[in-house]
């Protein structure tokens, strides 16, 4: 055990056959990382609050909620009660709980992290009551000393049916302690599945939060009629307006050039797939709001981020009409023409304004 909590090393090293994962969060992402981690050798326990999912997926290798058709790995147990026991007996914590959820959760398992978890979050967002992101929930709820060794994974780009499917896939992990990135990277890295670590947790968690705005965004051009022209448009400019947000908070701007950046975004505001695509392209389409959460059935961490991210925006004076016609035609029932309208009528700037001195 002395070789697997040493953080001296900051290069690769061998898991050690005790490792355990218990995986707090049974939505898409929770399973389909456990089913990965499981499928490479992983002893995983999966937590599910509702205890017929957890039934299910110990009797018939199913998440009957989310990801119903596919069978999960023989490793993956599940569980729908927390104790101590559980907690003592993992080596690694991931926690895959919606952001605007975290703080509670936390609250309430916080007895049980121990400084010598692999501890991993795989949720975005930005908390709409803080204005604040998941690593800075992180130390706010269990101390500096956990937050700075704890690791950000980006899951994206990546859809969870086709990590379940074995396609190929990229993500990045970041750390404020480089050797338990690392740690993560070797966890997690497989040939369908790879992982770059990045020692910039800010940009990755502002880039796995914003993409989701800039999503509905292009969604509801989409949902217009407009062609490929302004996607492309709202997706770049989105991207400029990803990297403000990050510089302000102090970020560094090559890290919105890579996976946890371009990459994630131009996923998910181009996909179908997306759940924050879809929200946007059926309001462009001239569905309500409510209707269409309604209907989803699963989260669109996108709602809730665009009005926290607009009030950071306010409070820190960034420059973001993306993010402010978007949160005007969410919360404040603005016409979405109007607000295209708006948006490209803004007088010219430079076009790296706000990222570069």
């Amino acid at each position: 055990m002395g070789n697997l909590l040493s953080e001296e090393r900051t290069t690769l090293e061998q898991f050690p056959p005790e490792t355990r994962v218990l995986v707090l969060g049974c939505g898409n992402f929770g399973t389909c990382l456990a089913d990965h981690l499981a499928s490479m050798g992983t002893l995983v326990t999966i937590f599910s609050r509702n205890p017929s999912v957890a039934t299910s997926i110990n009797e018939s290798r199913v998440n009957s909620k989310y990801l119903p058709h596919f069978q999960l790995n023989d490793n993956v147990s599940a569980v729908s009660v927390l104790d101590e026991t559980i907690f003592l007996s993992s080596t690694v914590v991931l926690v895959a709980i919606p952001t605007q959820n975290m703080r509670t959760f936390l609250r309430d398992v916080k007895q049980y992290i121990r400084p010598e978890h692999l501890l991993i979050f795989v949720n975005k967002g930005i908390e709409m009551a803080t204005n604040l992101l998941p690593c800075d929930i992180v130390e706010q709820e269990l101390g500096k000393a956990i937050s700075d060794n704890a690791t950000f994974l980006s899951v994206g780009p990546s859809f969870a049916v086709e990590v379940m499917a074995r396609q190929p896939t990229a993500v990045a992990v970041a750390s404020n302690n480089p050797a338990r990135a690392k740690r993560a990277q070797q966890l997690f890295h497989a040939p369908h599945f790879r992982v770059y670590d990045v020692h910039d947790t800010v940009g990755v968690e502002i880039a796995g939060a914003l993409k989701n705005v800039v999503a509905i965004a292009a969604g509801c051009c989409s949902g217009m009629g407009y062609g490929m022209n302004a996607r492309a448009a709202i997706i770049t400019r989105g991207l400029a307006e990803i990297a403000r947000f990050g510089v302000a908070l102090g970020a560094n701007p090559l890290t919105f050039s890579g996976l946890a950046g371009v990459g994630d975004l131009f996923l998910t505001a181009t996909s179908e797939k997306s759940r924050n695509f879809t929200v946007g392209f059926r309001i462009g389409q001239g569905e309500k709001l409510d209707d269409i959460i309604a209907s989803l059935g699963s989260v669109s961490e996108g709602v809730p981020t665009t009005k926290a991210a607009y009030h950071l925006a306010q409070k820190l004076g960034i420059d973001a009409p993306i993010t402010e016609q978007v949160y005007a035609v969410l919360y404040e029932n603005k016409d979405l023409k109007e607000a295209i309208e708006d948006l490209t009528g803004r007088e010219a700037h430079h076009e790296l304004r706000g990222i570069t001195h």
